[in-house]
């Protein structure tokens, strides 16, 4: 960072102005859709983006989306309901007119406003005020909130140091799905008992017969910021309550929505249900309930969509899970497995070690060096590196000298 060392004692030495977002970028406004014309209009090969609150993205074509208001340049979008956060994008989209976003005819200066909004997102969060279960900030929240604005060239510079950060992170996210992917093909591979099923040397039993089955009765607006006990919903998110209705070792699963065959639990302890999430307690002595949980990790999935009415599973009907066909090979067998995949799982997702424990680090250096960076002080004051204090101190000194 010598470089932008060098730009901030050359141009800004003194500090920098603080100005209002409103006062420098131009905002732009959304498209009027609701949530039923946005799943109509849905289109994986759709050209335009179309952002909503919370996590909800689709692709749709232009021609499909009525009143459309297309943003065609680099931009920020504010998502202010929901989820609080900023997202930069540099390819045509659209989003529902709840939203915002800001640009500027600088795509560098674009940039910039989106890494200073990342740095202070927990300012907009605590912003916040609710309305109903959902967060929201108003537009004043943004339009008046006064940035940093250093010359161009400093700007550029420290887009230019996150950026790197950002993609080096990006590649290390991408060697660690690859090295999941890896996981999961093993995993499938160990667990795959249909040519031994031939052969008859593993029974197969309905889940049913060696599992207890049942639901919660808690619904998600019950969590607690903090709680003493898990409370399992359905998705990959662990939520908190203070009381528990189980004191089992189980498996959890999604019951319905997007997490349908797709979102697993491990509990060992005591821990709260969600109402339309499963808990699966394994109560045959011949099969080891870790054994199961990666068992319907791998194989649940393929089996409802081969016994569902719909090529699409949007929810789990309680048959399902009774007759769900489980191999019960030899405890000795059973333990090798979760021998084998627990090493890979620790290394595909243990954040103390390898790959997860390396994105944790990088993330954690790069919100310092975001912070660091955008630290700019308004005109006045002065921001010196210890390489700046030196200098100005020899500089001092020779002044009197002379």
């Amino acid at each position: 960072m010598n470089r932008l060392s060098e730009l901030i004692e050359e141009l800004c030495p003194n500090g920098v102005e603080y100005k209002k977002i409103s006062e420098i970028y131009t905002r732009l406004k959304g498209t009027p859709i609701t949530a039923t014309k946005m799943k109509e209009i849905e289109n994986i090969d759709g050209e335009i983006k179309i952002f909503a609150g919370g996590k909800t993205v689709i692709n749709a074509n232009e021609k499909d989306i009525p009143n459309a208001n297309i943003t065609r340049v680099p931009a920020v979008l504010v998502q202010s309901r929901g989820i609080i956060n900023t997202i930069f994008y540099d390819k045509p989209f659209t989003f529902k007119n709840e939203m915002w976003a800001y640009t500027h005819n600088e795509v560098v200066s674009i940039k910039y406003l989106y890494y200073v909004l990342k740095n202070n997102v927990e300012y907009f969060r605590e912003s916040a005020s609710g309305m109903g279960a959902l967060p929201q900030i108003s537009l004043k929240v943004t339009e008046n909130f006064k940035i940093p604005i250093p010359p161009l060239e400093v700007q550029c510079e420290i887009v230019r140091i996150l950026d790197n950060f950002t993609k080096y992170k990006a590649e290390l996210i991408t060697e660690l799905k690859a090295r999941q992917k890896q996981y999961e093909y093993y995993r499938d591979y160990l667990l795959n008992f249909d040519d031994i099923r031939k052969l008859k040397k593993v029974k197969f039993v309905p889940l049913a017969e060696i599992a207890d089955i049942g639901t919660g009765s808690h619904n998600t607006n019950e969590e607690l910021e903090v709680g003493k006990y898990p409370f399992f919903v359905r998705s990959q998110e662990v939520r908190r309550l203070n009381t528990y209705d189980f004191d089992e070792t189980a498996v959890i699963t999604s019951g319905d929505g997007v997490g349908v065959g797709k979102i697993y639990h491990f509990v060992m302890g005591k821990y709260a249900l969600h109402q339309r999430a499963y808990r699966i307690h394994i109560n045959n002595e011949a099969v080891i309930p870790k054994y199961f949980y990666y068992y319907m990790k791998s194989m649940f999935l393929r089996y409802i969509k081969k016994t569902a009415v719909n090529s699409s599973v949007t929810s789990i009907r309680r048959k399902m899970l009774d007759d769900f066909p489980v191999p019960v090979p030899e405890k000795k067998i059973q333990e090798k497995i979760i021998y084998v995949l627990d090493n890979f799982e620790t290394v595909c997702n243990d954040l103390s070690i390898g790959l997860p424990k390396e994105i944790e680090l990088r993330q954690k250096q790069y919100e310092f060096y975001r912070n660091c960076l955008l630290t700019f002080v308004e005109t006045g004051n002065t921001i010196l590196t210890d390489r700046q204090t030196d200098r100005q101190t020899d500089r001092q000194t020779d002044r009197q000298t002379d």
